[in-house]
């Protein structure tokens, strides 16, 4: 959609908006919706999204993308929607989710989401659509002690389905935008059938846009879900199913700040083909992300008696897919004896074994063609310039330049269960409540890589059905026990909170083709304590709490995946976590506070023994990994929603960090893997702050929203820092609300991210920074009958 089309439906909503409100302003205002940014009580620190939080981003986008504005939460996206999660970034704490790491646990409605890296993970936004988004609750730095997550180093993130409507409705919603976005969702819900006892939803939606650089990607979404809530007198019964297909072309890293300098608004990922390998091995299409993950669960909770309360779900999840990179050469993998290579013929595939050498051009009889000696090439991109080995100039005419595309395959499949109980009790004249639970996860991942001839590199990246060598392939069994408790006591104002659980994690590698022995590791955690205080103050409506506890991220099966790796002596990660803090909830103010100190200790990096300019597309089998040290971080967070009339609202958020890098005692180790104790950690900003302002008048909604982001280190070393940054996303409404008819039930949402169009550097992640996406205009309608 072109920005001038957007300017007349953005002008025809605002004049519609002041018609509204006019005719309404001797009506009664309408109050806001409720809005809740303080968790639950407890004795860390946790927060929920926000009505608002949710409104500021357009349906298309990804659900990840609403958890920003809470204290201490910095979420950057390379594609302005959401659609490319090789370059999504969280951070909390001094811990992050990215590219390179998995720190942060996820769930959803508290079912493990299957990890959240690259090769065979999945966040949140594979299993949710923004429509059937319930809410998030964020536990900042101690997650609570019955989540089902072993990346939880730095709290965790719940994201929760929505509930079905209590009444029979048809929901209809379109959105379009910039960058030829276009969204269709449809819903259903069946309202309460079985006596008033049940109610469900289906929905399905599509999406598609391109990438907002150069407009070559080919991004689409599928999404089918449903949900079902059942309720009676003693017995809750829920269950949820979703099914998502994406396809997403990648955006790419800049390297240094004077690439950003140069042009910072092209992350050098190419919109044409050109026919030169080099060069077109930067081609964007070529640079795809594909993904299928289904998703289901029964859940159920039974009342035994007024004080006994049983719970206990099953779930699985299955996901494949593969990531796609076009290398600028094809594998020599056979001694030809000097004939045509028979890697570009349509013969059967190679399994297993390594390169002899690689093949750049051939003449054409396909026999491998090498440079004119002492030719110097004239290409100067990508990486800084190639070798006479690709350069056509360097080669007789004739030479017919060949190329990979090569496909890493990925495939999962998950079947867990989980069972907990509540038991509240008066012990000894104190109310006394403990807690109780297990999980259970069985998971085989499978990965595979094959190489593919592209067709003819002077038509485009089309390539052959049959790949011409399968690298490896191999398969990863894990299964996952969990264990807790934790007893709450209540002396009458005053909670005392102590707990204890156990990870039991054991991960193995199998090689299909037996060509590097199977092997496996054990990480199974320590009992791991926490506890707490929470104290309701004299003041009513102000609680004072402080906590402690000691998570763990358990040995995934990424450190399987060199086969010749050295992992002796490698222990899981480790973090300390402690927390102080009040929380406040008045008539028209809520208010909280939180002091946090953190000791992330047994970081894991991988030393890799070879060197490569631009992307190891072979990548070796050897290394190292170390657990090279820890993170130290501390600092405190604030946050407070004032609402002094029905219709107007203000969202206040601080949060100041200190997270720095932690060496291993050892100088020439800490040299090795890069890490200098005491440098800034990576991607984590020292202060944010966010303001959100919020007006409702009769059918019209407004809302700005505000975020300051600080400077942040692009590198272990710290000699690139990116830049601070601001950015401002307006929100606006239009309901039909007092016409009558359909459109009583009809809304037009518009949404504009980055108000002011900054530029700067978003996701950072492997010594490396994505550009932030420029200003985005949406414009939904939705209709309900």
């Amino acid at each position: 959609m072109q920005v001038s089309k957007l300017s007349l439906a953005i002008a025809a909503l605002m004049s519609s908006a002041a018609a509204l409100a006019a005719d309404s302003a001797d009506g009664q205002a309408p109050a806001l919706e409720e809005i809740v940014v303080l968790g639950k009580a407890a004795v860390f620190a946790n927060n929920a999204v926000s009505d608002s939080m949710i409104a500021q981003q357009a349906p298309i986008t990804s659900v990840t993308a609403v958890i920003d504005n809470l204290p201490g939460v910095s979420v950057q996206e390379g594609d302005t929607f959401g659609f490319d999660d090789w370059s999504t970034t969280i951070s909390i704490r001094g811990f992050q989710t990215s590219l390179a790491d998995q720190q942060i646990g996820m769930t959803i409605d508290g079912m493990p989401n299957g990890n959240s890296n690259y090769g065979g993970g999945a966040k949140a936004n594979r299993y949710i659509d923004s429509a059937n988004l319930g809410g998030v609750n964020v536990s900042q730095g101690t997650a609570d002690i019955a989540s089902r997550s072993n990346e939880a180093l730095g709290g965790t993130l719940d994201f929760q389905t929505a509930d079905p409507y209590q009444d029979s409705r048809v929901t209809l919603q379109g959105t379009a935008g910039e960058f030829d976005a276009q969204r269709q969702y449809v819903r259903y819900d069946t309202g309460t059938l079985f006596e008033g006892t049940t109610r469900a939803w289906v929905s399905a939606s599509h999406q598609s846009a391109t990438d907002w650089v150069n407009s070559s990607a080919e991004n689409e979404r599928d999404h089918l879900a449903a949900k079902f809530v059942s309720e009676f007198d003693r017995f809750q019964l829920s269950g949820y199913l979703s099914y998502d297909d994406t396809h997403e072309d990648n955006y790419q890293r800049l390297f240094s700040p004077e690439e950003f300098a140069e042009n910072d608004a092209w992350d050098r990922l190419t919109a044409d083909w050109t026919g030169v390998p080099y060069v077109d091995q930067l081609y964007r299409k070529g640079w795809s992300t594909l993904r299928e993950n289904t998703l289901g669960y029964l859940k159920g909770a039974f009342q035994v008696t007024d004080g006994l309360r049983l719970q206990a779900g099953i779930y699985f999840h299955q996901n494949e897919g593969r990531g796609d990179w076009v290398p600028p050469y094809v594998i020599n993998l056979v001694d030809d004896q000097g004939g045509p290579e028979s890697e570009l013929a349509s013969g059967p595939q190679v399994e297993g074994g390594g390169p002899i050498g690689l093949i750049y051009f051939v003449d054409g009889t396909g026999q491998a063609l090498s440079a004119t000696a002492g030719c110097v090439s004239s290409i100067t991109f990508p990486y800084g310039g190639a070798g006479p080995a690709y350069d056509p100039a360097c080669y007789p005419d004739g030479a017919i330049a060949v190329q990979s595309y090569r496909h890493t395959h990925y495939q999962k499949q998950r079947r867990g269960l989980t069972a907990d109980f509540d038991w509240n009790a008066s012990l000894g004249g104190y109310d006394n409540t403990l807690r109780g639970g297990i999980w259970y996860e069985d998971t085989e991942r499978d990965e595979w890589r094959d190489w593919h001839k592209i067709t003819d590199t002077r038509v485009g990246y089309e390539f052959n059905n049959q790949p011409y060598w399968r690298q490896y392939d191999r398969t990863y069994p894990q299964d996952t026990f969990k264990w807790y408790l934790e007893d709450t006591v209540s002396f009458g104002a005053l909670d005392l909170t102590f707990g204890a659980k156990q990870f039991l994690v054991n991960v193995d590698r199998k090689d299909n083709f037996g060509e590097t022995p199977n092997a496996g590791v054990n990480s199974d955690s320590d009992v791991l304590f926490s506890g707490g205080v929470l104290y309701r103050t004299p003041v009513e409506g102000l609680e004072v709490f402080a906590g402690y506890a000691e998570n763990f991220k358990a040995l995934g099966d990424e450190i399987l995946e060199r086969p010749s790796s050295d992992l002796g002596g490698l222990s899981p990660e480790t973090a300390e976590n402690a927390e102080a803090g009040f929380r406040y909830t008045g008539d028209w103010v809520t208010l909280s506070a939180v002091y946090y100190d953190i000791q992330f200790e047994n970081r894991i990096i991988f030393l890799d023994n070879s060197v490569a300019s631009g992307p190891n597309y072979l990548i070796g089998t050897n290394g190292t990994y170390f657990n090279a040290g820890g993170i130290d971080s501390s600092g405190f967070e604030l946050s407070g929603l004032i609402q002094p009339t029905d219709s107007l609202s203000v969202y206040l958020a601080y949060s100041r960090n200190r997270s720095e890098y932690v060496g291993t005692g050892d100088a020439a180790v800490d040299t090795a893997v890069g890490i200098i104790p005491g440098n800034d950690v990576v991607n984590m900003p020292s202060s944010q702050y966010v303001a959100t302002l919020d007006y409702v008048r009769g059918p019209f909604s407004l809302g700005f929203s505000t975020k300051y982001t600080d400077q942040r280190e692009v590198n272990f070393a710290n000699t690139w820092t990116a830049d601070d940054y601001l950015l401002t996303d307006l929100y606006m409404t239009v309901t039909g609300e007092g016409l009558g008819g359909m459109l009583e039930n009809a809304s037009l949402d518009l949404v504009v991210n980055n108000l002011a169009d900054k530029t700067y550097l978003g996701g950072i992640s492997g010594n490396g920074a994505w550009i932030g996406a420029p200003r985005t205009v949406t414009l939904t309608g939705t209709i309900q009958f």
